[in-house]
């Protein structure tokens, strides 16, 4: 049986403390998984959130702190070359090597999600949503690539399913995170649409809530749905059993953005959250729907 590799085992083989793990929106799409699929995706899932809480575990305010950080990021791409290469033996890694030989994920996708961590250490502000963009596609939607390699897909426009998810589910989480990525000396929100509707980065910072800050944030989610209408209208229907999981992430995040949009944009006042029951129906429901699915074409094959 397919093992799965974990934070923990990540931190040990890196020679690093581990930090306490903290449970994920993404652990309720997964719960529901063939136990082999379970066991890669969240094989990945702890390597893509490892590889991210380098960045966010503390503050990065020396130069030191930063330096050390950096030079983590650049061991792991070393060590994704090695592993690929089949260099590395580990047992603490051997989820990993199974993962890479059972479903053929392109290196490249690390490299590039480990380059978007990096990214994290020397940009804090972007000008422009084509600079987001490309940040999303770095962190997220090269994390769904990597997913449909494990869930299985027939059709080329998966992919590009996949990457327009990814970015849909990182914007939302960018919406909801203002307040916390402020916090931290990060601000995601685009400069060219904050100077658009007349909101500053002070105004972001002194956490000022008026009517140009409820224009900016209409539009941000207005531009984030229009990245889950892409998705969905990608996403042929052949593949779409395979990608339960990914609709369940799918149907989280969106609630979670109207959520924000019925707290009339207000994300300093409170986190945003869906609750575990809300998550866990719809994991459920979508299993269901599935199950029910499998079940109606097999009898239509006994007739």
């Amino acid at each position: 049986m397919m093992e799965s590799v974990t934070k923990q085992s990540l931190a040990q083989y890196e020679n690093e403390k581990s930090e306490i793990d903290v449970k994920s929106n993404f652990l309720y799409s997964f719960s529901l998984l063939p136990s082999a699929e379970k066991a890669a995706i969240n094989s990945l899932y702890a390597f893509c959130s490892y590889i991210d809480d380098i960045v966010d575990s503390t503050p990065s305010t020396s130069l030191e702190a930063k330096n050390k950080k950096l030079k983590r990021l650049d061991w792991w791409e070393k060590e994704i070359e090695k592993i690929y290469n089949k260099e590395r033996k580990n047992i603490l890694i051997a989820p990993l090597n199974d993962l890479f030989d059972k479903f053929h994920i392109p290196k490249q996708y690390f490299v590039t999600l480990i380059d978007g961590c990096r990214r994290d250490l020397y940009q804090n502000r972007y000008a422009t949503f084509a600079e987001l963009k490309d940040y999303c596609y770095s962190v997220a939607g090269v994390v769904g690539l990597m997913s449909i390699e494990i869930f299985g897909y027939k059709y080329e426009e998966t992919k590009q399913y996949a990457v327009s998810l990814g970015y849909a589910l990182q914007l939302t989480n960018i919406l909801r995170d203002v307040k916390h990525d402020k916090d931290n000396g990060y601000i995601y929100l685009p400069k060219e649409d904050m100077d658009r509707f007349g909101y500053s980065e002070e105004d972001l910072i002194n956490e000022v809530y008026n009517d140009n800050f409820i224009s900016l944030m209409e539009f941000q989610v207005s531009r984030a749905k229009k990245y889950y209408h892409e998705a969905r209208a990608a996403l042929k229907s052949e593949d779409k059993n395979n990608m339960f999981p990914a609709q369940v992430m799918d149907e989280i995040y969106y609630r979670l953005l109207e959520k924000i949009e019925l707290n009339n944009y207000n994300v300093f006042k409170k986190k945003i959250k869906v609750s575990v029951i809300h998550k866990l129906m719809i994991a459920v429901k979508h299993w269901l729907t599935l199950k029910l699915f499998i079940n109606r074409f097999s009898n239509n094959k006994n007739l």
